[in-house]
């Protein structure tokens, strides 16, 4: 097995977003789940998972965000936040935020200054574009796994990898066979 380069973010493949009741539901959950089991061989354990939580107490714009999102309002031990069972497992390395972006210092410590983040999850046009974006601007070079990213639906998961793409070659929209250096 091949060893791909840079470190793999998994952003946020929880619960909340993965039960299709859930009034965040990400309609492909489960295409970007199964790009990113594909990705984390290559990775070993260069792999951080995220996950969004909610603050104790709303600050600032988020108090209007959690006005119109109050079901969200949830202890970091809810249900609804916990990564999926199978990821569950799999997560070694586990970084928690209370923002969309998770470009944290912990996160950048374990990409390095002058690493390579590859980025999969969801969802494409709220947390990883949020991610991305943060890391570009730190000088890291991005990867985004089209393919195993799932977005609020097709046409702004499509809209948002068109704007992460144009932000070249800062960030690069990738397959997960480009990704993991596998060869057609």
């Amino acid at each position: 097995m091949t060893t791909a380069p840079g470190h793999l973010a998994v952003i946020d493949m929880q619960r909340v977003f993965a039960e299709p009741d859930s009034p965040w539901a990400t309609p492909r959950f489960a295409e970007a789940a199964a790009g990113v089991r594909r990705l984390l061989p290559s990775f070993g354990e260069r792999v951080t998972f995220t996950r969004f939580l909610a603050p104790e107490k709303p600050g600032g714009a988020w108090r209007a965000y959690y006005d119109q999102w109050p079901f969200a309002l949830q202890p970091p031990d809810a249900p609804l936040w916990e990564l999926t069972d199978e990821f569950a497992a799999r997560a070694r390395h586990l970084v928690d935020a209370p923002t969309f972006g998770k470009w944290t210092p912990e996160l950048a410590e374990r990409v390095g200054p002058t690493g390579r983040l590859v980025l999969a999850g969801v969802s494409t046009d709220c947390c990883v574009l949020s991610t991305a974006l943060a890391a570009a601007d730190a000088g890291v070079e991005v990867l985004v796994v089209a393919d195993a990213c799932a977005g609020v639906d097709d046409d702004s998961h499509a809209k948002a990898l068109h704007v992460m793409d144009l932000y070249r070659p800062l960030i690069r929209v990738v397959t997960v066979a480009e990704a993991v250096g596998e060869t057609s």
